[in-house]
């Protein structure tokens, strides 16, 4: 692992596998870029692959003050550069991380050549907003512990049935910064209602997953999110919110075939 500052915030950061492409991975909400160890072996075989922990999570930076989805965007970019990736890459998200993948290739498609996101995190209705606020509020004073019930919608029970992955994801999900998260909901997931509006602007190749066991984001709030893409895929999985930790052979594959399929 390595560690890098761009702009103006201190990441990790990993490099791995080999060959003339470069995939990047962008991790969940409270994720690390450990949330894809399952699927690295599977997905680094023909190309090299960029993860690292974003910012306010994992070992990077930790947040104080405001963030929204525009400073993820500059973060990836500026990792990007500072790594001398410079070739469009194909970029794939995990729920927020979908979000931040999708604006990055609306905002830059000169750096993105193909898309895959799984459950991507793109809005909060105004009926909830309040309902997510005060989960920011709470998570801060009282830590994440107090809001634990966020993973019996997105890590459903019938998905734990390896009992020791289930436990080790839910123990790094509880070591995250509280007070970061908390600032990333208040200044980036409560207030992305125009991430819709530029879904039509990403014309490269596009593969949309939902979870069919994903409770926080079924697949009928997804189906629109792909709708809204020309030419995308959409596709439901057995999955849940955390695909490539619940299901990697799934999401590898899903990934690894449309990244192909793409090149030709």
């Amino acid at each position: 692992m390595n560690f890098i500052e761009v702009n103006g915030a201190a990441l990790r950061y990993d490099l791995s596998g080999a060959g003339a492409s470069t995939l990047v991975l962008v991790h969940e909400m409270g994720g690390t870029l450990e949330s894809w160890d399952f699927v690295l072996p599977m997905l680094a075989t023909k190309r090299r692959v960029l993860r690292y922990d974003a910012r306010g999570q994992g070992l990077s930076e930790k947040v104080r003050g405001n963030v929204t989805i525009d400073t993820m965007v500059a973060d990836l970019v500026a990792l990007m550069d500072a790594l001398g990736i410079t070739d469009k890459v194909a970029l794939a998200g995990m729920a927020v991380g979908g979000a931040i993948a999708l604006h990055t290739a609306a905002l830059f498609p000169n750096r993105v050549a193909v898309l895959a996101v799984s459950s991507p995190s793109i809005r909060i209705a105004a009926d909830r907003r309040a309902t997510v606020l005060a989960r920011a509020e709470r998570m801060e004073r009282e830590g994440l512990r107090a809001i634990l019930d966020a993973l019996d919608t997105g890590y459903p029970s019938e998905l734990r049935r390896d009992a020791n992955r289930f436990a080790s994801f839910r123990a790094r999900w509880l070591g995250s910064d509280p007070v970061s998260l908390a600032a990333i909901y208040r200044g980036m997931l409560a207030r992305m209602d125009d991430l819709y509006d530029e879904l039509s602007r990403i014309t490269c190749p596009t593969l949309v997953i939902a979870g069919a066991l994903d409770r926080s984001r079924p697949p009928q709030v997804v189906e629109p999110i792909a709708r809204a893409i020309p030419g995308a895929r959409f596709e439901v999985h057995q999955t849940g919110h955390f695909a490539a930790v619940q299901t990697p052979e799934l999401f590898a594959g899903a990934v690894n075939e449309f990244l192909d399929a793409s090149a030709n």
